[in-house]
């Protein structure tokens, strides 16, 4: 570090990526049980967005946004030298995020970076692949030969599960809104043209799944719900539109049916850290794929930005604060 001041990525008030400003500010010194990171990469990620404009109650201003990264520990040990990634809780939230040149994380958040992987893949798996194996392993604790739907199979979220239920020897039902073909799929049911009950109870012989991993939410809650085998699991991540939903509660409990929340923002830092690396080996294996990214320069952040809020994003977004990092 030749200097004590790096770029950052900030916002002063909410509203739409216009807000951002890329700024000069001090690079931040690491505390006790914390690490500074020099950021090579960082994902941007559709909450990343949403936080910027507001939606999150924890929020504080000003701010750097992003939770994802992979980069260098440049101070803190354990792992000072070491390339790692990551995606700490409340990251950009209530703590100044990964979209600078140096972010400060606790460094039991922290993950050696997977040889396999470049700096833009592996700063690109951090939420989606520890909010789904929180939501399948830690949670559904599914188990080889279970069947699983995934409402919301075509999603980031969605495409990270379906990969570790693969891995865990899971049968995978995916369901979105079109018929598209989602690898690693037994089939797929297209929510706006079937009926997703129905559908599962055809593909399981009428037994229904052993677990539900339902991104969507909203509408989709109640049918996912009744989709479930005797005994299952229904784990909620989100929910679109109205967040209130309602179900038949006498069927709930005669089907001893279970229902559990995640949210990867409740996650304590060393349990990231601990998901990070359960997932190292499956991508060194080959098992689990990182997503197809579009690498952007730092000095385009804004207009990257603008480009996920409109929908216009072809592949997952990923700041570069160095060239050499595909």
């Amino acid at each position: 570090m030749s200097s004590n001041v790096m770029k950052a990525l900030r916002f002063h008030e909410f509203g739409p990526p216009s807000v951002l400003r890329i700024e000069e500010v001090p690079i931040p010194e690491p505390g006790k049980g914390e690490a500074l990171v020099q950021v090579k990469a960082a994902a941007i990620n559709p909450s990343d967005q949403k936080n910027v404009a507001g939606h999150f109650k924890s929020a504080t201003l000003p701010r750097t946004p992003g939770r994802d990264f992979a980069g260098i520990v440049v101070k803190g040990k354990p792992r000072e030298g070491k390339e790692v990634w990551g995606s700490a809780p409340k990251l950009g939230v209530a703590r100044d995020g990964s979209h600078a040149e140096y972010v400060v994380v606790p460094a039991e958040t922290l993950s050696l970076k997977p040889k396999s992987l470049s700096m833009a893949q592996a700063s690109a798996i951090g939420v989606p692949y520890i909010t789904a194996w929180a939501s399948l392993v830690n949670t559904a604790q599914i188990r080889a030969g279970e069947t699983i739907l995934i409402v919301g199979a075509a999603g980031a979220v969605g495409q990270a599960a379906t990969q570790i239920a693969n891995w865990k020897q899971a049968r995978v039902i995916g369901a979105d809104r079109s018929s598209n073909p989602i690898p690693g799929t037994e089939a797929v049911i297209n929510t706006q043209t079937e009926d997703l009950r129905q559908r599962v109870m055809e593909l399981t012989a009428g037994k229904g799944v052993d677990a539900v991993l339902d991104a969507v939410g909203g509408p989709l809650f109640e049918p996912a719900l009744r989709s479930l085998a005797f005994g299952g699991r229904h784990v909620a991540i989100t929910t679109t539109g109205d967040p209130r939903v309602s179900f038949n509660l006498v069927d709930f409990y005669h089907n001893f049916s279970r229902l559990l929340g995640v949210d990867s923002q409740g996650l304590t830092p060393r349990r990231v850290g601990e998901i990070a690396d359960e997932l190292g080996p499956g991508f060194e294996m080959g098992a689990l794929k990182p997503p197809s990214v579009e690498i952007v320069p730092f000095e385009k952040a804004i207009e990257a930005y603008t480009w996920l809020a409109a929908g216009q994003a072809k592949a997952k977004l990923v700041l570069s604060f160095d060239g050499n990092i595909a």
